[in-house]
């Protein structure tokens, strides 16, 4: 399953907020995942450094959850120069280092590198396909919106990957991005909105519909 939770997560269908909201189980008590959920989690994203950044994340997140990536995410984005492709893809082997020892982000070499050869990636893109190239070539790739009654019901329902994030996870390797697996690139769908897996019940299910 791939959800902004531990794997040892109770998937309880909803959890019913302070403000009497029922919200997707995984949000928890957190304010952090509380705002994220209610404002990011299945909206809609658009621009390419945007989505740059989201999937330098979601990269970064594998093996992790979702809010040890979201408490970093202003360090990330102070080390990785808020995501600015021309500037990410400059990065040296120096700045490599400098990395390796901030302890605002998670010290990861083959994900920091990842980082900035996938910047590299876009920047190439960019100069091929022009800007929104690579919102494009994602956006391309989003489902259908699924009928109200193909919502899942409980969080276990979710599903881990999908033809879709497989297609596209192909694609981004097409042009050069790496840890870009179906099941990274089906997350990304899920924060980025492509896909909209708010459980039956929350209040923000098919709220951008």
């Amino acid at each position: 399953m791939t959800l902004p939770f531990p794997r040892t997560f109770d998937p309880m269908t909803t959890i019913t907020g302070d403000d009497g909201r029922a919200r997707c189980g995984w949000v928890g008590r957190d304010p952090e995942y509380l705002r994220y959920h209610d404002e990011e989690w299945g909206v809609p994203l658009h621009g390419d450094r945007a989505l740059f950044e989201k999937i330098s994340l979601e990269a970064f997140q594998s093996g992790l959850s979702w809010i040890t990536i979201l408490k970093r995410r202003p360090g990330f984005r102070a080390a990785f120069a808020g995501f600015d492709p021309d500037s990410v893809a400059a990065f040296t082997e120096h700045d490599v280092d400098r990395l390796l020892i901030d302890e605002g982000i998670i010290r990861n070499r083959k994900k920091i590198e990842s980082t900035i050869s996938n910047a590299r990636a876009l920047r190439s893109l960019l100069d091929v396909e022009g800007e929104g190239a690579l919102d494009r070539l994602v956006w391309s790739f989003a489902p259908e919106p699924r009928p109200a009654e193909d919502r899942p019901g409980s969080l276990d329902e979710v599903v881990a990957r999908s033809p879709e994030s497989l297609a596209l996870s192909k694609a981004l390797k097409s042009v050069g991005f790496s840890f870009v697996g179906p099941t990274t690139v089906y997350a990304l769908m899920q924060s980025a909105g492509l896909v909209d897996d708010h459980v039956v019940g929350c209040w923000r299910a098919g709220a951008g519909d």
